[in-house]
């Protein structure tokens, strides 16, 4: 008799610990969130303003890769206005300081598909800052920015 009730005591622990877990696994992923790493990639071999403020054309169809220690997490296509998104909505495979610290985003399209004046060889890099959290519903989204791209040869 002793057996059985230890038994049913051990089952209601285990009954009564599952909703508690899935609570805790819940509150860490509200914590947690998504982020989303978004920016303009912009024709130049800098992110500088062009020469007395002049505007620098957008390179549209350019390959945007996130690259964390060698390798590559996602990627995107920068659309007609330069611009790309990339959602990392699983945040138990990543934290925001692992992805500020440990990750870059890295252009390979050659600048010449932007203009035939830059370079054929080479790509864009930039790191990562922190911009602010949004709110979507009950759920918190990092957003992240290029820190600013700037070109690195390939030998």
């Amino acid at each position: 008799m002793t057996y059985i009730k230890n038994l049913i005591t051990c089952v209601l622990i285990i009954v009564m610990a599952i909703p508690e877990a899935k609570a805790q696994v819940g509150i860490l992923n509200d914590l947690l969130g998504s982020a989303n790493i978004q920016g303009t990639v912009l024709c130049t071999s800098n992110d500088n303003v062009g020469v007395n403020g002049a505007a620098i054309p957008v390179f549209s169809n350019a390959q945007v890769q996130l690259e964390c220690g060698g390798n590559m997490i996602s990627n995107a296509t920068s659309d007609d206005d330069g611009k790309f998104s990339i959602m990392m909505d699983d945040p138990l495979l990543f934290d925001i300081s692992s992805l500020l610290n440990g990750c870059n985003l890295m252009v390979p399209t050659p600048l010449s598909n932007c203009n035939t004046k830059l370079p054929s060889f080479g790509g864009l890099i930039s790191t990562l800052k922190y911009v602010g959290i949004s709110r979507i519903g009950t759920s918190t989204l990092a957003n992240i920015a290029p820190s600013g791209f700037h070109f690195i040869p390939i030998t």
